[in-house]
């Protein structure tokens, strides 16, 4: 099992709007296809930042999911437009994590 941290750079004044879209939009479409979504984040001193974890049994179910997630056209016409309105694409950060035995997190 593992983690993918995910952070993003909100464009300015987009903050409530991308909250919204993620609580309202993707994160629901993602559980919808079997993703499992850990948390969501904002800053509270970096106001552009969004922080969500998501949490893998292992790189295939990884795989699997990315390709129903990111290949569907739900994703690629209604979602993936409207991404790029609210954030610095070229400032995210992913990172992938393993929890560590005493995790309360696992």
């Amino acid at each position: 099992m593992f983690f993918e941290l995910r952070q993003y750079r909100i464009l300015p004044g987009q903050r409530a709007a991308w909250v919204k879209f993620m609580e309202e939009v993707i994160i629901p479409f993602q559980v919808s296809k079997g993703m499992v979504v850990v948390g969501s984040f904002v800053g509270q001193e970096e106001d552009d930042l969004y922080v969500w974890i998501r949490r893998f049994e292992s790189e295939e179910e990884r795989v699997a999911l990315y390709q129903a997630v990111y290949e569907s056209d739900y994703w690629k016409n209604e979602i993936a437009p409207k991404v790029g309105q609210m954030l610095d694409r070229s400032r995210t950060v992913i990172t992938r994590l393993e929890a560590t035995p005493k995790s309360v997190i696992r």
